[in-house]
């Protein structure tokens, strides 16, 4: 939920509020107290004029007992709303349940080229952190072992996109995450971002991040990681 107010748009604004307060129904008084004493959104005086202006608007319906609810349209709104972080919550659990078999596949398969690779590039802590990037994060380039490049986009914190770029010809590991450029590079290991990458190159192509991997690997002492 993007907790971002827009008090500049009324309609906007009391969806904002309905999505917090998640009621079919309220009164007044007890919206006014939510507005003011839980949200601390605006004074009891201003929040009473911002409903009888909603009311007025047909953006706020009132029943026979005073009760207030959403306009049709902006429940539809709300509704389609819910349906839409559901599904993410869905897709969030679905994912959890995935990496956590992938941390135990890691930790305790040694057998397998690619987890004795992988944890080459590291530690415990940033296995575990790659649980907080998304899958749908993270937009594949280019992923080309002939050319010897892979490039992708992750989006992050901050508001233009991060960056990846591997070139085994120019033995270059590219990447502008803070951690990466502050505590990773320097030995080179992979941040979080860099694992969950190989971690989504080995279910796309596993003998093709393998190559990537095992040249990497063989050739470490000549690779430079850098932002």
């Amino acid at each position: 939920m993007n907790f971002t107010i827009p008090r500049k748009n009324d309609d906007e604004f009391i969806l904002y509020i309905w999505k917090i307060i998640d009621m079919p129904i309220i009164s007044k008084n007890d919206l006014i107290f939510k507005i003011s004493f839980e949200l601390f959104l605006d004074s009891p005086e201003t929040a009473s004029k911002l409903i009888n202006r909603l009311i007025e608007k047909n953006l706020l319906k009132k029943d026979n007992k005073n009760n207030l609810s959403l306009s049709p349209k902006l429940k539809e709104r709300l509704e389609n709303w819910q349906k839409k972080r559901n599904n993410e919550i869905l897709n969030n659990l679905h994912s959890a349940k995935k990496h956590i078999k992938i941390i135990e596949n890691l930790e305790r398969d040694n057998r397998s080229n690619f987890n004795t690779l992988i944890k080459a590039f590291l530690d415990k802590g940033t296995i575990n952190r790659t649980a907080s990037v998304p899958e749908a994060a993270i937009s594949i380039k280019e992923f080309d072992f002939n050319k010897g490049i892979i490039k992708a986009d992750i989006v992050g914190t901050k508001e233009s996109s991060y960056n990846i770029e591997i070139n085994v010809k120019l033995k270059k590991i590219s990447h502008d995450c803070h951690d990466f450029q502050e505590r990773r590079a320097a030995d080179k290991k992979f941040c979080k971002h860099l694992a969950k990458l190989f971690l989504l190159l080995k279910d796309k192509d596993e003998t093709a991040t393998l190559k990537f991997l095992n040249e990497i690997v063989k050739n470490i002492d000549k690779y430079n990681f850098s932002s």
